[in-house]
């Protein structure tokens, strides 16, 4: 395990925050020190985003500045603007002539019905909030749970949140996954403390609980009429293509389906980007198969990491999170 578990475990990136427990939602922002080749797979049947179209392997751009994933359904789309306007404060951006345009994708999940105060007036807070997610971002440690797009994320069974992982290939190379897991199915299994992705975690990063002694695969949902979305990012300092790339993302939703049952429903809007920063030569084609491998697995272990580390919202009758019915043992 690479030193902090998390997406910043990778050289060249950066994480930041917005957070605002009374809204009961949240913006993160993942910034590149250098254009990162990117691309991303969206599998869920309700989904949102801005500026997904580009990450296709046939599309003209190649790379993003910075990746977006934020609360607030499609209102949360403004907080790309405001990862934009501080990535133009800074002279970064896809240069079309004498202009710079920076390349800010954005995914959103569905928080409004979570209990808090989504009585904002006339315009939406996403675009201040994603501002000052980017003048947040950082490298090194960075808060997991009830914090920036996992704010107001739910699951059928317990409070959701924002999560993260990494691993070394045996190449060297590094992956690693951030995803806020805001499901209509159910991370854990049954009405007990285990998750699904109990086999691939390591160090007790969620619990270190196991497997249980039997499997209750009765579906668990939020709702039949709402809608939800997990949503991430997949981040490798191996240097890929575009059509790599994108391999990378569609092998990251197979942690979703590792960890989430069910994944990918009609009312889900599953959205997972990926990006290579190209710090690292990849000197070999087979080891490409140990980052997809990678990508399942960090990503899997990114959602249960979010929904062991939230908290409950500060609102009446909010979802319990998964600590307040499996308190932590005391230290």
């Amino acid at each position: 395990m690479t030193p902090l578990n998390l997406l910043t475990d990778i050289d060249g990136v950066a994480v930041g925050h917005a957070t605002d427990l009374a809204l009961g939602s949240g913006v993160t922002a993942i910034v590149f020190d250098q254009p990162a080749t990117a691309s991303g797979s969206v599998l869920g049947g309700a989904p949102g985003g801005r500026d997904t179209a580009l990450l296709d392997p046939a599309m003209t751009v190649q790379a993003v500045d910075a990746f977006v994933l934020s609360g607030g359904s499609a209102f949360g789309l403004d907080a790309a603007g405001g990862v934009q306007a501080g990535l133009r404060e800074i002279g970064r951006g896809f240069e079309v002539g004498p202009a710079r345009v920076p390349i800010v994708p954005q995914a959103i999940l569905m928080d409004l019905l979570n209990g808090g105060n989504k009585d904002w007036g006339r315009h939406s807070p996403y675009r201040d909030m994603g501002y000052d997610a980017f003048a947040a971002a950082g490298k090194g440690a960075f808060a997991l749970g009830t914090v920036g797009a996992g704010t107001g994320a739910t699951t059928a069974t317990f409070k959701g949140g924002l999560g993260s992982a990494s691993a070394r290939s045996a190449s060297g190379h590094t992956v690693a996954a951030l995803v806020a897991a805001n499901a209509l199915g159910s991370t854990t299994i049954g009405d007990g403390p285990h998750f699904w992705a109990a086999p691939f975690e390591e160090d007790d990063e969620f619990g270190g609980l196991g497997m249980p002694p039997t499997f209750d695969t009765q579906m668990r949902l939020k709702g039949r009429t709402i809608t939800s979305t997990t949503i991430g990012v997949l981040v490798t300092d191996a240097a890929l293509s575009k059509a790599q790339v994108h391999r990378l993302s569609i092998m990251a939703h197979d942690g979703l389906a590792r960890a989430i049952l069910p994944a990918h429903l009609p009312l889900d809007g599953d959205t997972l980007f990926s990006a290579s920063t190209g710090a690292r030569p990849l000197d070999d084609p087979a080891d490409f198969l140990d980052l997809c491998h990678l990508a399942t697995i960090v990503t899997a272990r990114a959602v249960a990491r979010g929904v062991y580390e939230a908290t409950a919202l500060p609102v009446q009758n909010a979802q319990p999170a998964w600590r307040d019915k499996f308190p932590l043992p005391a230290k």
